[in-house]
C-alpha cells in the first residue's frame, strides 16, 4: 500500500496542510477539536486507504496550517475548505467530520450543497449555539479564554475525561493528550468562538445527500441526545450509537469506528 503523502496547498492567503493515501473514491476527513488535527485520524488512513483516496487536512490554526484571522467563523473555515476540495480535484467527496469538524460539514454542506455525495457526521454539533444550553457554550468559551495564557500541558490533562472513556488504554490517552498539547493557542479561540457562535439547526431539513450520524453511548461532550435530535431533522438519516465509546470515538473504538463507515459508503 502507498505511504502517506505529507503535502500543502496555499489557498486565501493560508498554507493549509494536509495527509493523503491510497486510491479510489475521495474520502475527506475533518478532525474535531481545534486543538486536534489531521493525526488523530491516523487509524482511519491506514485502514480506509485500501478502498478510498483518504485526505485528511489540518484545519486553519491546526497541525501544520497556518493561523487564520481572529475574524474567521465557520463560513470562513467551509469556504476553506470548499477551495481546499476544489484544489485537490476531489470530485463528489464523501465528507466525514468528527465534533467540530462535521458542524464544518454541515456548513460546508449549506453553502456548497453540491459538493459532498455523502456526508458522515461523528459525535456531531449543529454548532454549539445549535445544540448545547447557552450556559454551556459560554462556559465551555470562558474556559478556553482562560487557559489561552497557560501551557497546554498544564490544562489538557483535564480535558482527557471528555473525549475517552475510564477503558481506554493509558498508551491512547498519552497520543491524544500528545496530540492536544500541540494546540495553536490563539487559533484554538479562533475556531471554539465560531463553534460557540454556530447554529446549524435551519440546514438539517434541506440535507438531501445520504447521511450517517455516529454517536459514542458514552460521550459527554455530545452526548447521544444531541444525535437524536439531528437524526430527527435531517430527512432519511441513519443513527448509529457505538457502545461504551465517548466522544473520541474514532480513535477509543477505530475498528467498530470504521466498520460502520465501509457498510454506508458502501
Amino acid at each position: 500500500m502507498d505511504a502517506v503523502r505529507l503535502e500543502h496547498v496555499e489557498l486565501r492567503g493560508l498554507r493549509i496542510a494536509y495527509q493523503c493515501r491510497g486510491e479510489g473514491p475521495p474520502l475527506v476527513l475533518l478532525h474535531g477539536g481545534f486543538g486536534l488535527d489531521s493525526r488523530s485520524w491516523r487509524r482511519q488512513i491506514e485502514s480506509l486507504s485500501d478502498e478510498f483516496t483518504v485526505v485528511a487536512w489540518d484545519a486553519p490554526g491546526s497541525g501544520r496550517s497556518s493561523e487564520p484571522p481572529e475574524t474567521f467563523r465557520l463560513p470562513d473555515y467551509a469556504d476553506c475548505l470548499a477551495d481546499f476540495i476544489k484544489a485537490l480535484d476531489l470530485v463528489s467527496p464523501h465528507i466525514v467530520g468528527l465534533s467540530s469538524g462535521a458542524a464544518l460539514a454541515l456548513e460546508l454542506y449549506r453553502r456548497q450543497p453540491t459538493v459532498p455525495r455523502t456526508l458522515v457526521l461523528a459525535a456531531a454539533y449543529a454548532g454549539w449555539a445549535g445544540s448545547l444550553p447557552e450556559e454551556v457554550v459560554e462556559a465551555r468559551l470562558q474556559r478556553a479564554l482562560q487557559e489561552r495564557h497557560m501551557a497546554p500541558e498544564d490544562w489538557v490533562p483535564a480535558y482527557m475525561p471528555g473525549m475517552l472513556t475510564e477503558a481506554a488504554p493509558q498508551e491512547m490517552v498519552d497520543e491524544v493528550m500528545a496530540l492536544m498539547c500541540d494546540v495553536h493557542p490563539a487559533a484554538n479561540v479562533t475556531g471554539l468562538r465560531a463553534m460557540a457562535e454556530a447554529d446549524l439547526r435551519d440546514v438539517l431539513p434541506r440535507i438531501r445527500v445520504p447521511t450517517l450520524l455516529l454517536y459514542g453511548e458514552a460521550d459527554k461532550r455530545s452526548p447521544v441526545s444531541v444525535g437524536e435530535e439531528l437524526h430527527a431533522r435531517i430527512p432519511g438519516s441513519t443513527l448509529v450509537i457505538l457502545p461504551r465509546l465517548g466522544h473520541l470515538c474514532s480513535v477509543e473504538g477505530a475498528d467498530q469506528f470504521n466498520r460502520e463507515l465501509r457498510v454506508f459508503l458502501r
